[in-house]
């Protein structure tokens, strides 16, 4: 993944002005799960998130989903969160299931740099499709897509079934 987004620091201080895009580590997972309750209380639906870090551990470690972050000063500021998939008709893709910029930190290119990033990655692993959902009422995410000359497909709707429970013990094994 590219890692060439201009000048993170200034020489004088080291101050860091911009947030830095990497890869998540175990250690993020807290702040990860934060911003994902940041997005579903914005999205309305806040009680909907049952997941914990330690599910997110769990599943960073089993590789089923990864993450780019942006860390500004050892804060995370946003974070994309995606996974392998595959399309019948187009082959490898990479599906986005979160893109999210904590509030103070939107309109100021993480976003965009953090969406780069998820196609630089798609890129790399030779994938053909990036896909992702966006809610209808999302303005400033459809606008934000728009920019990209993304598709926003309307036709299709979205079927899902729970099941009981998150798989039973959700603290990952320990090394």
């Amino acid at each position: 993944m590219s890692h060439h987004h201009g000048p993170m620091w200034y020489l004088s201080g080291m101050v860091q002005t911009t947030p830095i895009i990497r890869p998540a580590t175990d250690d993020d997972m807290p702040d990860i799960l934060s911003l994902v309750i940041e997005l579903a209380v914005y999205e309305r639906e806040p009680e909907a998130v049952k997941t914990t870090p330690d599910h997110y551990l769990r599943d960073l470690r089993d590789n089923w989903f990864q993450a780019i972050v942006a860390d500004h000063q050892g804060k995370l500021v946003g974070a994309a969160i995606f996974y392998p998939a595959y399309s019948t008709w187009k082959g490898r893709m990479i599906y986005l299931e979160d893109l999210i910029v904590t509030e103070s930190w939107r309109h100021k290119g993480v976003g965009t740099r953090l969406f780069q990033a998820v196609i630089d990655h798609a890129k790399e692993r030779k994938a053909n499709l990036v896909k992702w959902q966006v809610l209808s009422w999302n303005e400033p995410a459809l606008a934000f897509y728009a920019r990209w000359d993304a598709h926003i497909d309307v036709d299709w709707w979205n079927g899902k079934i729970h099941l009981p429970e998150l798989s039973q013990d959700p603290h990952p094994s320990r090394p």
